[in-house]
């Protein structure tokens, strides 16, 4: 089992910063990668970005550009820096991993964007 806690998040304006944070804890060992996904009202959710233990990182392409992640391994935590960011942005924000077999989801952040 692995639990996933993200934090941060809230109200932003537009060109405004926020930035995501998630911890991972349990069997977190084995994680070999981690990803941010997002949830707006009466869509479907999609993936922002996700970065592998070594480092590689991809980006929506909505996104790419203003967004960063980052992965610290020994603290195993993952972080969503958000700039420039759009009311377009505005959802729930959720940390996501998968291992052996399963797939593991936080509870969501929400994030609101005005104009």
């Amino acid at each position: 089992q692995v639990q996933l806690v993200e934090s941060g998040g809230g109200l932003a304006q537009a060109g405004g910063s926020l930035k995501l944070s998630c911890a991972a804890s349990g069997r977190s060992a084995n994680i070999n990668w981690m990803a941010w996904y997002r949830q707006a009202p009466g869509k479907e959710r999609e993936l922002v970005a996700a970065i592998t233990n070594g480092g590689s990182a991809n980006y929506a392409l909505s996104v790419k550009g203003r967004f960063a992640i980052s992965r610290d391994i020994f603290k195993n935590t993952v972080n969503l820096q958000m700039t420039r960011l759009k009311p377009e942005d505005t959802a729930t924000y959720y940390c996501n991993t998968y291992l052996e077999g399963n797939d593991y989801w936080g509870q969501g952040t929400q994030v609101t964007v005005s104009a």
